[in-house]
């Protein structure tokens, strides 16, 4: 279809960003950085904070408090010169309509005093930044309006963190109990969070001398240990070649912690729920505290043309994720190849449209695809949070910065996961002086089996270390980030 003409447009350029999690916040701000003041960044989101995502699960074990994780937006908008509005985006029209051409999106106010009010903004360039809903809907039963916990938001981290009090006062009361951590569903990502989760309630129990009356449990959908939902890792350490199954697996023996694998939760009941694993068996699990992870959607977005037809389907894929210019063929995972995750992540349909971070949909897993006997799809899905979001948000901001200033016909930047690398610290408990990290660094994302025919990665930018040193650092990144958020002096020095 490509990008439509704007009739009448203006060479001033609005630039409107859906979300301000770390991708839209962090384009938002690096927009802003860079464009003239006579063009206007505009974000869009439902919440009045940001949220400091990684540090939720030390809300969760009542470690720190919501203010210390959250944010106010407005403020930092305010003084940056970054337009603002509180609402929910419902529709985009990247055509217009036929009595106004220009591209533009619906959205309904969230914030106190106007809620359900509609307001439509027209729009040359859009990021959506929208992240992910979280689709507890998936299994029946699943979250806090259900029968287990999250901690996905501050709000519902400080609810596990109550419900997780609750059950370290019946253990010092001598009652048993067993705590149930991990995913909900089988195709869900973010398993860091839930290995995370775990070892911080695991220390909190041993802190409150309660741990010999608590079974922990972890549930996931990970093939083994140590997946991660990027299909593991192998690095060298001390002169040895060594798996994260094999150095997640340690974590877990030492810690006394059950691991239960290859699991796809059926159905969250009051005090028990029931799972199914790769064989096909189906079995019943009890527990008296669960913390299980949703599977993740695109946001709840319509696409109209401008003759007011429905285009969603066009745009986007049925996961609700925005199609960009990644290979969406169907094929085996044998023909799978890095060259079909995408470079610029602009809208295959509208170059002007981006979606960087969890908005974009990803051509394929990158752990390997695997169905129970029953058709049940139980393997992680892709994760693109933290450190790929930011980079890819800023990506995405140059690619607009250029083209404002140059021409819509501008090369776009490139950032593909399958060429970027990340770094991951997941807690396995807190405390400056008896805190523990699972630092990990792989590179690339993707593993690119053509250019790394062993592993997939780089052995020399791949690693992993499980440490104090990897909590001072994790600790520190909390700081660092706030500060970044909050648009401090010189905040832009810190990478992303």
């Amino acid at each position: 279809m490509g990008c439509p003409p704007l009739d009448g447009e203006s060479p001033l350029a609005r630039v409107v960003i859906l979300g301000a999690g770390i991708a839209g916040h962090t384009a938002a701000l690096h927009l802003r950085r860079w464009l003239p003041k006579e063009h206007e960044v505009v974000v869009v989101s439902p919440a009045a904070n940001w949220n400091w995502i990684p540090s939720n699960i030390w809300v969760g074990v009542g470690r720190m408090t919501t203010k210390q994780v959250l944010i106010p937006l407005a403020p930092i908008y305010r003084r940056k010169g970054i337009t603002f509005h509180q609402g929910l985006a419902t529709t985009i029209r990247p055509e217009g309509t036929e009595a106004d051409p220009r591209p533009s999106v619906e959205l309904r106010r969230t914030d106190a005093g106007h809620q359900d009010e509609v307001v439509t903004l027209t729009y040359d360039y859009l990021i959506n930044a929208t992240g992910p809903k979280l689709n507890f809907a998936a299994t029946p039963g699943l979250g806090p309006d259900g029968h287990s916990w999250s901690v996905c938001t501050a709000s519902h981290a400080q609810e596990a963190a109550h419900a997780l009090a609750e059950v370290i006062a019946k253990l010092k009361r001598g009652e048993r109990q067993r705590l149930v951590i991990g995913t909900g569903h089988g195709t869900c990502t973010c398993e860091g969070a839930a290995f995370e989760y775990t070892f911080n309630v695991e220390q909190a129990l041993r802190e409150a001398g309660v741990r010999e009356l608590a079974d922990l449990v972890y549930l996931t959908n990970e093939y083994e240990l140590g997946d991660f939902g990027v299909d593991g890792l192998h690095f060298v350490q001390r002169g040895f070649t060594q798996s994260s199954q094999m150095w997640t697996e340690s974590l877990f023996r030492e810690r006394g912690v059950q691991a239960i694998t290859q699991a796809h939760v059926h159905e969250v009941m009051d005090g028990k729920l029931r799972y199914e694993q790769l064989d096909g068996a189906e079995h019943t699990l009890e527990f008296d505290f669960a913390m299980l992870l949703p599977p993740f959607r695109g946001a709840d977005l319509t696409a109209l043309d401008r003759a007011g037809n429905d285009i969603t389907s066009t745009m986007f894929a049925p996961s609700g994720f925005l199609k960009v210019d990644a290979d969406y063929t169907a094929k085996p995972y044998e023909q799978w190849s890095a060259d079909d995750w995408p470079h610029t992540y602009e809208s295959i349909a509208y170059p002007n449209i981006f979606a960087p971070g969890i908005a974009f949909a990803p051509p394929h897993q990158i752990s390997r695809p695997r169905t129970s006997p029953n058709g049940t799809v139980i393997a992680p899905a892709p994760p693109r949070t933290g450190m790929p979001s930011g980079i890819m948000a800023k990506t995405v901001a140059e690619t607009i910065r250029d083209r404002i200033a140059a021409g819509r016909t501008t090369r776009a930047h490139g950032a593909s996961m399958a060429t970027m690398g990340a770094a991951c610290v997941a807690s396995a408990g807190s405390g400056l002086r008896d805190g523990s990290a699972a630092a990990m660094t792989m590179f690339p994302v993707v593993p690119d089996y053509a250019k790394y025919p062993t592993t997939g990665r780089d052995q020399k930018g791949t690693s992993g270390e499980i440490g104090l040193a990897g909590h001072w650092i994790k600790f520190m990144l909390h700081y660092l980030f706030i500060y970044k958020a909050r648009a401090l002096p010189f905040w832009f020095l810190i990478p992303e």
